[in-house]
């Protein structure tokens, strides 16, 4: 987990630079007044659908609200061959329910074409183990876009029995799914729609870029 700022810190500053009251906050978010509050005295830290409503009031970056070492400002980033990219989270795990934004969910931050993430949410996870080789291997980094269905031959994110999310190649069946591991030492996951909704499985999104060190 890396380090960063107080989200309280963040918060009281941000308002301070752009000149906005409590009451304004509330006007422009809608989160009540004793929640802004609590935020301002560190009591406790915005969820995820309210940093996004308080990053797009004060006009800032989200990310440099939740503490983490990014450009305060919303203006566009540049990549080192001049292309708009913005930055998302790096998460270490997603489980059941998940908030991204959680601060034991975040292990850091990488850049994505701005393209890409125009009118998508996104979120980058790390690979971990062999299940996905040759195509992916341990500790890629792969760029998710979140949604809770997919279309065959999607590679997809997806939570088994509120468990730890896994990454396999989505099929749809006349009466379920099949998860396929590319490694052919693995077994392929194959649920029906019932099981689904009792086991349960869930999908939180699917993989649209893979980003690789050498």
């Amino acid at each position: 987990m890396i380090a960063k700022e107080s989200f309280k810190n963040r918060l009281n500053k941000a308002m301070q630079i752009r000149n906005i009251k409590a009451v304004e906050l509330v006007e422009k978010t809608n989160i009540s007044k004793a929640n802004i509050s609590c935020y301002m005295s560190g009591k406790y830290e915005a969820k995820a659908d309210g940093v996004k409503l308080l990053a797009d009031a004060l006009n800032i970056n989200p990310v440099w609200l939740m503490g983490y070492d990014v450009p305060m400002d919303t203006d566009e980033k540049i990549d080192e061959l001049g292309n708009p990219v913005v930055t998302i989270p790096i998460l270490g795990v997603v489980k059941a329910g998940y908030d991204y934004l959680a601060q034991e969910n975040w292990i850091g931050n990488v850049d994505v074409d701005k393209k890409l993430a125009d009118g998508n949410e996104l979120f980058a996870l790390k690979v971990k183990g062999d299940s996905m080789f040759p195509v992916l291997v341990e500790d890629d980094i792969v760029i998710i876009k979140k949604q809770d269905d997919f279309e065959t031959g999607d590679i997809v994110v997806a939570i088994v029995n509120s468990d730890e999310a896994t990454i396999k190649k989505g099929k749809k069946t006349s009466n379920g799914i099949l998860l396929q591991p590319l490694n052919t030492s693995y077994d392929p996951l194959i649920f029906t729609y019932d099981e689904m909704k009792t086991i349960p499985v869930s999908i939180v999104g699917i993989v649209k870029q893979l980003k690789r060190e050498f």
